[in-house]
């Protein structure tokens, strides 16, 4: 059964940093797109970043652009998220997902996380 399981959420206050992390299991991802996605309360899923397979190239969403930064470690079958300068609006559920193709539509990734709370206080 392919998992994939986020850790490293929690509350902290704004401009504060949390570094979220996604364990792959069940096959390896080596050669597949991982994202971060999130949502918030009465909102709809929204895209934060992807990375290719072999990390060359990664896209982020505007809103987190210099703030965030997605990594993996295919050895690991892992992602991450480096979360710097954390907003109140950046509280949200963080899901990790794989997937064919780089790109910000979630309907383009196959496998999803259970999701991990980020909470940012003021």
């Amino acid at each position: 059964q392919v998992q994939l399981v986020e850790s490293g959420g929690g509350l902290v206050q704004a401009g504060g940093s949390l570094r979220l992390s996604c364990a792959g299991s069940g096959r390896t991802f080596s050669r597949d797109v991982m994202g971060w996605f999130r949502q918030a309360p009465g909102k709809e899923r929204e895209f934060v970043a992807a990375i290719s397979w072999n990390s060359i190239t990664a896209i982020d969403a505007d809103s987190v652009r210099g703030r965030f930064t997605i990594s993996r470690d295919n050895a690991k079958n892992m992602v991450y998220l480096q979360m710097n300068s954390l907003k109140p609006e950046d509280t949200a559920v963080y899901y990790c997902a794989v997937g064919s193709t780089l790109t910000s539509r979630g309907t383009r990734y196959d496998y999803w996380g259970q999701g991990t709370q980020v909470t940012v206080s003021s």
